[in-house]
């Protein structure tokens, strides 16, 4: 540093001997270049100093207006920029140490000032304040550098007391820096392990002991005045002196809570990312896979290891790519493509359908930096969406089969009781007879086709009985030695031990016939049928796997042969109504969807099993029932003697299916009364004088319903039986297509005999079918 002139001295002594003594001394090194001033109190002092500017000032302790430490802070507070040198006697040099901290550069004892070094001590002390202010802005820059930084700083002495805190700090801990000032770096910085609720060892005693660098273990906690936890990291680093000397410590530590708010939203998304049902993979823009989570792993076969790095070519087909290229063209461009439909195939070749959500993955400046890549298996769901169309279109042939079915069934029955009663005639010569017979045979197929269409739109009306499904079986095996041939085989394997299931045992019986044709039409050249019953377990894993079927004890019912099987695209359509693989004219396409309808109706499911030119399998599982089975009704068949005596009323709304249904009772000896509507039932109801045994009437027509005339007739004949009929029924009858208890219906079409077979029945004494069973209107 450059020596610096002293050019205004003002001396401040009140004893006019001392006053003469500095400037002989003066005088002696040729100091005329410099002018000095000289007042004898403080306020002369202070006026002069906030008149003049001065390079230096010596101040004696001792005045009158002002002494000690009191004359240093008054002269310090009106030059706080002039250096400071005290004057002293001998037993005061205890005080002029004082006045040094409080800012003084130097003092001189009087009596022992020498006069030649006078001036280079005062210069001394005018370097000194220069080398002072120059320290002092350096401490007053880097506290403000200090302050602005966003890390808390703390410096400690030696022993661990803290001496300075910036304002991060401050705000960290809710100390004050002169709160703070002189405490122990324990007391200030409380700092806990978050997990174990130790206090952390002390990194400071490491920092000076070792001379180096210490860092806070992680997982560490500041605890704030207040009480209040910041989750912080920090380092503690040792204070030199110019020798090298250890003097204390500086301690930086940071808030981290932002970071570990976004490390745990990070480790939840890990989280989210490895448990996702659904996978999810992140690409290259090129295509490379870079993660892989458990769902890709569940999904698509491949470990984490075998998939990442590889191409996500590795899921295409052979015949298309996994993304098509306008896909990746809208990533590329920022865009977000979602629901995506394609095929994807699984490691060990299986294709199955996904849905795909591609999104850019992008840096700060909305550069491309991948493709984010979520994929969910839709197969399972992609085929019940088929089976839901698959049963709607089903719901709609149904519908058009039972609309149709009311009016045909009218008509095959006029075709059926006319062709019957031509047939009882006496007098036909051979030729009639085979073409009446020829007419009837039709109106017996046209009948047929009419109830497998009620069966597969599942509206025909059932009668279930608890029943051994081995007894079916049995009766049904007897039919099908003369239906299928000798060139097939046909095993029967029955469970001795079987369960009984609540069903129709006609239909029951249907469903084997239907399965057995279906079997022998397989296997042209010859082969083999089984047909087996067992007691089964559904589970809820097969239940899931087999939508529609419910867990539970099951009758199972299968069929089998081996005959040419079918492809899966066979397979697909096997229930759809007229759906066949058969010559034009061999066959109608309603048998297996005849089958369906009957199982869905009886509250079962039916599942096929099938491999090209090995064979098929169809299983029937039916809700096992614990009842025992019931036994039919015994009814006298023979004629009766008293038909004459009883009275029947028809009402039925079809004209030519009245008549026919009017001759063909009273040939056989009742009675009969006709309506032609509800209202003239009523009318002929209430007038007739005479009994009125049994009502015939159809459950379907205009304005009132076959039950909503039976319910109004009631109070006026309760003796009253009723016989309903229907080609097509609604659920005024029926609970879900099956018939309520206490109720008697014949299906349409049907013959003269077959109806008097049936009001021979319900006449029965011992039968107890009337309208005193509750019915819906």
């Amino acid at each position: 540093m450059s020596r610096k002139s002293i050019k205004t001295l003002l001396l401040v002594e009140d004893n006019p001997g001392d006053a003469r003594l500095f400037r002989e001394a003066f005088k002696q090194q040729d100091s005329h270049d410099t002018e000095l001033t000289h007042v004898e109190s403080m306020m002369q002092a202070e006026k002069h100093l906030a008149e003049h500017a001065v390079d230096i000032i010596l101040l004696d302790l001792g005045l009158p207006d002002a002494r000690g430490l009191e004359a240093v802070r008054r002269a310090h507070a009106a030059a706080p920029r002039v250096p400071l040198v005290v004057l002293t006697s001998l037993d005061d040099e205890f005080v002029a140490a004082e006045a040094l901290q409080e800012g003084a550069q130097d003092y001189l004892i009087k009596g022992q000032i020498e006069t030649r070094g006078l001036l280079r001590a005062l210069r001394h002390s005018v370097e000194r304040k220069i080398m002072d202010d120059a320290l002092f802005g350096e401490k007053e820059r880097a506290q403000v550098t200090l302050n602005s930084i966003g890390d808390a700083v703390v410096c400690t002495d030696i022993a661990g007391n803290v001496t300075f805190l910036n304002l991060v700090a401050e705000k960290m801990t809710g100390w004050s820096r002169h709160e703070a000032a002189g405490r122990s770096m324990a007391e200030v910085c409380r700092i806990l392990d978050a997990t174990t609720r130790k206090v952390t060892p002390n990194p400071m005693e490491r920092a000076v002991g070792h001379n180096r660098t210490e860092h806070l273990p992680s997982n560490c906690v500041l605890i704030r005045l207040d009480g209040f936890e910041i989750p912080i990291e920090d380092s503690v680093a040792p204070i030199h002196d110019s020798q090298g000397q250890a003097t204390g410590a500086v301690i930086v530590f940071r808030d981290i809570t932002e970071r570990k708010r976004r490390e745990d939203d990070l480790s939840r998304l890990a989280a989210i990312v490895g448990s996702s049902y659904d996978a999810i993979i992140s690409l290259t823009p090129q295509g490379v896979i870079l993660t892989w989570n458990h769902g890709a792993e569940r999904i698509f076969g491949y470990s984490a290891k075998e998939a990442m790095g590889q191409s996500i070519l590795i899921l295409s087909p052979p015949d298309r790519p996994v993304m098509d290229p306008t896909l990746l063209e809208m990533v590329e461009r920022a865009h977000a493509v979602e629901n995506f439909h394609t095929v994807h195939v699984k490691k060990d070749g299986t294709q199955i359908q996904v849905a795909l959500t591609l999104s850019p993955i992008k840096d700060s400046a909305g550069h491309v930096l991948g493709v984010s890549s979520v994929a969910r298996d839709i197969t399972e769901s992609k085929h019940l969406e088929e089976m839901f169309r698959q049963a709607q279109k089903m719901e709609a042939v149904g519908q058009l089969a039972g609309g149709v079915a009311h009016d045909f069934n009218n008509l095959l029955g006029v075709i059926l009781g006319y062709s019957e009663l031509l047939l009882e005639r006496a007098g036909l010569n051979d030729l009639q007879r085979k073409d009446i017979e020829e007419i009837q045979n039709a109106g017996v197929r046209a009948a047929l086709l009419t109830r497998q269409l009620l069966a597969f739109s599942r509206k025909e009306v059932l009668q279930p009985k608890v029943l051994d499904l081995n007894s079916v079986v049995t009766g049904a095996e007897k039919l099908l030695h003369r239906l299928i041939g000798e060139d097939i085989e046909v095993v029967v394997v029955l469970d001795p031990a079987l369960e009984r299931v609540k069903a129709d045992p006609g239909q029951l019986e249907q469903i084997i016939m239907n399965l057995a044709v279906n079997a022998r039409d397989a296997m042209p050249a010859g082969g083999k049928i089984t047909i087996e019953t067992s007691n089964v377990e559904l589970d809820e894993t097969y239940s899931a796997e087999h939508p529609s079927t419910r867990a539970g004890p099951h009758v199972m019912l299968a069929v089998t042969d081996t005959g040419c099987g079918m492809d899966e695209k066979t397979k697909a359509h096997i229930f759809e109504p007229f759906f066949t693989t058969k010559e034009l004219g061999k066959g109608t396409g309603l048998g297996l969807s005849t089958v369906y309808g009957i199982v869905k109706q009886s509250g079962g499911s039916v599942w096929v099993y099938t491999e090209p030119e090995i064979g098929t399998t169809f299983k029937i599982y039916l809700p096992r029932v614990d009842q025992a089975s019931e036994a039919g009704p015994r009814i006298d068949k023979a004629e009766r003697e008293d038909r004459g005596s009883q009275t029947i009323l028809i009402v039925e709304d079809d004209a030519a299916l009245l008549q026919v249904t009017h001759r063909s009772l009273e040939e056989v000896g009742y009675a009969i009364l006709v309506a032609q509507s509800a209202a003239e039932a009523i009318h002929i109801s209430e007038s007739h004088a005479g009994p009125i045994h049994l009502m015939v009437t159809d459950v379907i027509m205009p304005k009132i319903t076959g039950p909503q005339l039976a319910s109004h007739l009631f109070p006026l004949r309760p003796e009253m039986k009723v016989l309903y009929v229907s080609g097509y029924t609604d659920n005024a009858i029926v609970q879900h297509g099956v018939l309520e208890p206490g109720l008697a219906f014949l299906q349409k079409p049907f013959s003269p005999r077959t109806l008097a077979r049936k009001v021979g029945e319900v006449l029965a004494p011992t039968l107890t079918f009337g309208p005193h069973v509750t019915l819906k209107k």
